[in-house]
């Protein structure tokens, strides 16, 4: 049976994630306050009616009625989506940055293999694997796929080593155009390709183009008339470099002005203000996920997209 790999189609029934999440830090997303702000502030409203019954308060349902998050289950979108990852190993890295970043995709791999046993695939801004991807598949090579275990992301830290400058066009174009070329071939079958979120994680401002890499991804997505969700870039800082905030705030908010406004929002950005240093969590991540995921669903049905 052909597992229909859109997210509002239908769901695939999703268990609890057995992993214990930890509390975010306070951050500042520099998303619009449409990315899903008030779903988020939903999800942690109890349910006002004292019936035992089952009740939709606090979840976000997608057009087919099927639950994108619920309170027994934030993120049960991920069950719909591929999380791809990709760690700035730039030399600034080294340091604090470095087990940080480790310890966040500790925490996250077994919340989104709890709903996905493809695992999650995990890409360097340098360093890279002598695998060649998989081009039938729209995986670029370089990468390691389907991690599922918190052990397997230890065992690849412990043998990167942060160096180098901060190729992030150069590394995201290279995942995106193998994706972008397989739904080229299935366009008019988006349902059999699996939407996907990519989550760059980096402490220093790009030191190549990453704007035109969006700015043509989101092109080619218009042109296919791919779905608002198929792909979606987020972007978290770690450390407190100040370059990297303003960097990755024009990433989000003047990407738009480049074309005259008429681009579609494939970006969200997480920063840290006033030079305050915070740390990721798993949670805190998820959760601009979850949100960029509502907004993007959001604009599907107010622009009358139809449903696939």
């Amino acid at each position: 049976m052909t597992r229909s790999n859109n997210p509002f189609a239908g769901l695939s029934p999703t268990k609890k994630p057995d992993y214990p999440l930890q509390a975010p830090p306070a951050y500042t997303a520099t998303a619009p306050p449409q990315s899903g702000d008030d779903y988020l502030a939903a999800l942690s409203s109890p349910a006002r009616s004292p019936s035992p019954a089952p009740s939709n308060a606090g979840s976000v349902i997608s057009d087919s009625g099927m639950s994108v998050s619920t309170p027994e289950d934030r993120y049960a979108f991920l069950s719909s989506f591929d999380t791809i990852f990709v760690v700035d190993d730039s030399g600034s890295m080294s340091g604090r940055s470095w087990p940080e970043v480790e310890n966040v995709l500790n925490a996250v791999t077994p919340i989104c293999t709890s709903h996905d046993d493809d695992g999650v695939d995990l890409y360097f801004l340098n360093h890279k694997t002598p695998d060649g991807g998989n081009i039938k598949t729209g995986k670029a090579g370089g990468g390691y796929y389907g991690i599922r275990r918190a052990e397997t992301v230890h065992e690849i830290f412990t043998t990167v080593r942060p160096r180098g400058g901060t190729p992030t066009g150069q590394r995201l174009h290279s995942i995106l155009r193998p994706y972008l070329q397989l739904l080229e071939q299935r366009k008019g079958d988006f349902e059999s390709v699996k939407p996907i979120n990519i989550i760059v994680i980096t402490d220093g401002a790009p030191s190549d183009d990453v704007e035109s890499t969006i700015i043509s991804a989101a092109k080619k997505l218009v042109r296919l008339d791919a779905p608002m969700h198929q792909v979606g870039v987020q972007f978290f800082q770690v450390g407190n470099e100040p370059g990297a905030r303003e960097a990755l705030r024009e990433l989000d908010d003047d990407l738009g002005d480049r074309v005259n406004g008429d681009l579609r929002d494939m970006v969200d950005t997480v920063t840290w203000e006033h030079g305050a240093r915070g740390v990721l969590t798993a949670d805190s991540i998820l959760k601009v996920v979850l949100g960029a995921v509502v907004r993007r669903l959001d604009r599907r049905r107010t622009s009358g997209e139809s449903r696939r």
